[in-house]
């Protein structure tokens, strides 16, 4: 079986992140990986906060609080609520970590020593009532191409356009909203980008076509528009210093590099840290990273903010060391998941944040809907009555419905054993063709990294087995022909296991909860094929079995209106 590296877009370390943040990284990246160990394939998933950069700086000061202690604490609170969420990484790091400061130093130097880093001289923007130079980010303003007037320095979230903070119409400091901005000289190390354009295009080129089209066109896009130097050092306080064995002067006016340098870096510092927490010492983090393009196949999952960073900037970066290091094979970017069509907001109170929503109901619930309207082809939007009406129909009635009468007819009827009954007829057979037809698609889609259509065919997995219910009626079925019955039940049973082994990816915990009904002497099947679907006998009679806690509750009208009073529903 093949080697498979993933890597989700790094949560920045300030502030509990909201459902679009969890879709369009973390949680997706979570379903592809937990169905690539079901199939039996070597699988790394690999993630970490990022850490360093202003924003960091600023919450630390207003905790009063220093900034490694602020980040090592926040590290902790959202390790937990990515545990909540039943995310299973092989590891979660630090950007702040030896390890990264020890490899971005490394790639910096290789950079240099291969022409690709230079030192220049340039008039940066100083905010006079901050006393401060500003970061990129820090400076917001108009963008010029789209008119958005929230733009940062660096980025236009809006249409993406990469911008200097110069760029920026009516330009202001996000840190205290004054415009009493000047520019000033100050020395910075630049990743001459230009130099490595036409490598860059040549590695895009013989892989975006496996991308999905958001990603593989931003990438063009920006190839197209022509990539210009970046600087890669910031004037903060906390970063990964730049070493002094290589720039003294700037080692010495405490410069940083900048932190869309080192945070892509970290998925291999962080893969390093996974490999030194191991007591063996046998895990080989090099093997994931270094002269492993033959037998690695790697996968970063993110929104589409972050495509250029990764498709560009980050391949430049590894592309200039002339190191033999892993480059990613497929970018998966998402769009935008939105709340009632506007933006999530903490300071408005509007959305859904992470923390929040593990409170509120168990995590399957948020990653079966999430992943069911993933926001792939086109930006999506949260609204509560979506999520009510998901929840009830596909969690509470189709599947969970399903589970409960099932076993709970078949104890009152036959015990507490899984009925023999009599052989399987036509009614099977049928069955058991779509049952794998519909698993095939299910396997198909998730091959592909498309989630809402794999989790449409999941849905159709479960309707298949209310389908067969109905048609065979075993509450009638038992008035004239009990072993008829029996059969019919028993089949049932076999589809709840088979549902507990292959919805395991979108819906972990309740997976297991399924699993744990029936008492097999022998169930370490980590995944089941079409041929095998076909004949649904994984659960033989005589297994003992039972009735499992309601899987899913279904939400009333009166939850709906509780959760739109407390989180905001639809915007003026």
């Amino acid at each position: 079986m093949a080697r498979h590296l993933i890597t989700s877009a790094l949560p920045y370390i300030n502030g509990i992140k909201h459902l679009g943040n969890m879709v369009g990284s973390m949680l997706p990246a979570d379903v592809y990986s937990r169905y690539l160990r079901q199939r039996g394939h070597d699988v790394l998933y690999i993630c970490a906060t990022d850490e360093h950069g202003t924003p960091a700086e600023l919450a630390a000061k207003e905790q009063g609080i220093p900034v490694d202690e602020f980040c090592a604490q926040a590290h902790d609170q959202q390790r937990a609520i990515y545990d909540g969420f039943g995310l299973a990484f092989d590891y979660f790091g630090r950007s702040s970590s030896p390890q990264n400061h020890e490899i971005t130093q490394e790639i910096a130097r290789e950079l240099k020593a291969n022409g690709f880093i230079e030192e220049r001289s340039i008039r940066q923007v100083y905010s006079i009532t901050d006393g401060r130079f500003l970061p990129d980010r820090y400076i917001i303003g108009t963008c010029p191409h789209c008119g958005y007037d929230k733009a940062r320095g660096d980025q236009c979230e809006n249409c993406t356009r990469v911008l200097d903070p110069t760029d920026l119409i009516d330009a202001r400091s996000a840190i205290s909203g004054s415009s009493e901005l000047e520019v000033r000289e100050t020395k910075h190390l630049f990743l001459l980008q230009s130099a490595l354009a036409g490598e860059v295009e040549g590695w895009v080129d013989e892989r975006a076509d496996n991308w999905p089209i958001l990603a593989s066109s931003i990438a063009r896009k920006w190839l197209t528009e022509g990539l210009h130097d970046r600087a890669i050092t910031r004037d903060l306080d906390w970063g990964v210093p730049v070493p002094a064995d290589t720039w003294p002067d700037l080692a010495a006016e405490g410069k940083v590099f900048y932190v869309w340098f080192d945070a892509p870096i970290e998925y291999i510092g962080s893969t390093k840290e996974w490999a030194d927490q191991d007591p063996t010492g046998n895990r080989d983090w090099r093997s994931w990273w270094w002269e492993s393009d033959t037998d690695v196949h790697y996968t970063q999952f993110m929104g589409k903010d972050n495509v250029p960073f990764h498709s560009v900037m980050f391949p430049a970066t590894l592309l200039g060391t002339r190191a033999p290091w892993k480059k990613v094979d497929v970018i998966k970017a998402f769009n935008w998941l939105n709340y009632y069509g506007g933006k999530f907001s903490t300071s408005q109170r509007r959305g859904v944040f992470t923390h929040d929503a593990l409170e509120i109901l168990p995590a399957d619930y948020w990653r079966y809907f999430m992943m069911a309207n993933a926001p792939e082809s086109d930006d999506s939007s949260f609204t509560w009555e979506h999520f009510t009406a998901t929840v009830n129909k596909d969690l509470a009635d189709t599947l969970g419905n399903f589970v409960n009468r099932v076993l709970s007819f078949s104890k009152k009827r036959f015990g507490e054993e899984v009925p023999a009954g009599a052989e399987p007829g036509e009614a099977e057979a049928k069955l058991g063709d779509e049952i794998a037809r519909l698993l095939a698609e299910y396997e198909s889609q998730m091959e592909a990294i498309q989630f809402r259509k794999a989790a449409a065919a999941l849905r159709a997995l479960w309707s298949a087995g209310n389908s067969y219910l109905e048609e065979k009626a075993p509450w009638l079925e038992i008035k004239t022909n009990p072993e008829g019955a029996a059969l019919t039940l028993r089949t049932a049973m076999n589809l709840i296991h088979l549902y507990a082994v292959v919805s395991e990816p979108f819906i972990p915990t309740s997976a297991k909860t399924m699993r744990e009904a029936f008492s097999l002497s022998d169930d370490s099947a980590t995944w089941v094929t079409p041929e095998e679907a076909r004949s649904l006998t994984s659960v033989p009679a005589g297994t003992p079995f039972t009735i499992p806690p309601v899987l899913f509750a279904k939400l009333t009208d009166e939850d709906l209106e509780s959760y739109k009073e407390r989180f905001g529903g639809e915007p003026e």
